[in-house]
């Protein structure tokens, strides 16, 4: 009989995934991972992960199954904090629950679960896993979750065939409301708790609160670029078709830098590394026609860049580009070669729906050219790419 250790976060779906894995045959141990302890920054009402553990100690009882803890707050905090502190202060946006994934649930809790025995390790993620042969050869593949509105592939873009050899998915194939359902039926304590929602073992943060943790306060300005700015006017618009060379496509999957001149001073902030592409909220200047949007952030200047309307060129692109360093293959056999090209589904952020586009593959990198204009295109961020239901690779955007 083989070994699971199951990653129990004390909510409904890893609870579920873990009674699945029982009915399967497997002997199915619990593990509750440890990862952070500040509560700074924590939204008032946010369940405390000390409260995660008893439900996730409840879950273990009633089905039966070993219990155990782990505390991974040192390197959770090294490899993900760590990471978000830094890509903030750069005026980037980090994923930190698609580090999280890479860094901490597939890779040390894998080390710890098989400290306890384990042949394989699982996780509630709504996603799903299958092998194929190609050329003599087996690969695994992610494919999203039969659940589209819960799927979870996204958030394990950046896994490796190493890391999924060893991992389950045992909720995948199932739907949101069945898992409640399920866990109804076996009176479970968590059937009726809330998803958890925020950062990954964190929890639901007032960003800007949890950064000034290690990211100063510094007042500075808001600037705002009409949309009829003579820098758009400089950027031809590529047709989707078109057929670029590197200098086209370097110029357009480039974002747009400006200067105070190119607008007007409309109001101030409190630090720029606090800001993020297409964000609305927390700008706090009034008076304007159209909503306000983040357009641009410069963090050695710190000036945030504003944009009325959801249709400002600033806010909407229709390229990006990943570098080399930064791109990443699930499937090593669909790794594409300098000057190929692939047509695929592309998103740039979890439960946007997926969008065509074209990936143009040259010595420096991935350009990725959208059949529609993207919203929100901001460095730091990881696009992940897809054949039919398969992710099969991505990359942080430059």
């Amino acid at each position: 009989m083989e070994t699971v250790v199951i990653g129990l976060s004390g909510g409904v779906d890893s609870s579920v995934a873990a009674s699945v894995l029982k009915d399967q045959g497997y002997h199915v141990i619990g593990l509750f991972m440890k990862n952070w302890h500040d509560t700074t920054g924590l939204l008032e009402g946010d369940c405390p992960s000390n409260d995660d553990v008893v439900f996730a100690q409840l879950v273990a009882h009633k089905l039966k199954i070993p219990f155990h803890t782990v505390d991974l707050s040192e390197e959770y905090s090294k490899r993900v904090v760590d990471y978000m502190f830094s890509e903030y202060q750069k005026g980037r946006t980090p994923n930190p629950d698609v580090l999280c994934n890479r860094e901490i649930k597939f890779d040390v809790f894998i080390d710890a679960a098989r400290e306890l025995g384990a042949d394989k390790v699982a996780t509630g993620h709504y996603c799903q896993k299958k092998e194929i042969e190609v050329d003599g050869k087996n690969y695994f593949r992610l494919l999203a979750g039969a659940d589209k509105n819960k799927d979870q592939s996204y958030f394990l873009c950046q896994l490796s065939q190493e890391q999924l050899k060893l991992a389950l998915f045992p909720i995948g194939d199932i739907d949101k409301p069945q898992v409640r359902k399920i866990a109804t039926g076996l009176k479970l304590a968590t059937a009726e708790r809330k998803d958890s929602q925020g950062i990954c073992f964190v929890g639901k943060v007032d960003l800007p609160s949890f950064l000034q943790q290690k990211l100063e306060v510094k007042v500075g300005q808001i600037i705002e670029i009409p949309k009829d700015a003579e820098l758009y006017s400089k950027r031809d618009d590529m047709d989707y078709s078109a057929q670029p060379d590197d200098e086209e496509l370097q110029k357009i999957a480039k974002p747009y830098y400006y200067f105070p001149k190119n607008g007007v001073v409309v109001g101030e902030h409190r630090g720029a590394h606090f800001y993020t592409i297409g964000q609305r909220k927390g700008l706090n200047v009034g008076g304007k026609k159209e909503p306000l949007f983040v357009i641009s952030i410069d963090t050695e200047k710190n000036i945030v860049y504003t944009g009325q309307g959801h249709d400002h060129p600033g806010l909407n692109r229709r390229a990006l580009f990943i570098s080399n360093e930064e791109l990443h293959w699930i499937r090593p056999d669909m790794t594409m070669k300098d000057g190929e090209e692939m047509e695929l589904m592309v998103r740039i952020r979890y439960r946007q729906a997926l969008q065509k586009a074209r990936l143009l593959k040259r010595e420096t990198g991935l350009f990725i050219l959208f059949k529609e204009k993207q919203r929100g295109i901001t460095s730091g961020q990881f696009a992940a790419f897809y054949d039919g239901e398969e992710l099969i690779g991505s990359g942080v955007i430059s």
